[in-house]
């Protein structure tokens, strides 16, 4: 179970990622990547977060993109909470998938 500063640090790097990930796709038109949660270990170390990328055929390169660009969006962030937090935490990045799993269900009940 999260304690209660790991939620509120887990907030603040859901909304500052949110934040970079929409000026880094605004050049990419058609393309939306939305943080949809936040994990972070209890020694503040590493910070899972897990992203819903539209449309979902794009989302296997898009991830491998961003895997690879991760020490970048890392620095990002860190200047964007460096008055915040003493360490910033380490990043990994997964796909959610659950709202692709949602739209397959609706489809096999409407059959």
């Amino acid at each position: 179970m999260q304690e209660t500063r790991q939620n509120k640090i887990a907030r603040l790097l859901q909304k500052e990622l949110s934040v970079i990930f929409q000026e880094q796709t605004r050049s990419l038109h058609g393309v939306m990547v939305s943080v949809t949660r936040v994990k972070i270990s209890p020694d503040l170390s590493i910070c899972t977060a897990y992203l819903s990328i539209f449309p979902s055929e794009k989302s296997e390169e898009l991830i491998m993109n961003i895997t690879k660009n991760e020490k970048q969006i890392r620095y990002e962030l860190g200047t964007r909470v460096r008055y915040q937090l003493r360490i910033i935490p380490e990043l990994r990045f997964f796909i959610d998938d659950s709202l692709d799993y949602i739209e397959r269900i609706d489809e096999l009940l409407k059959r």
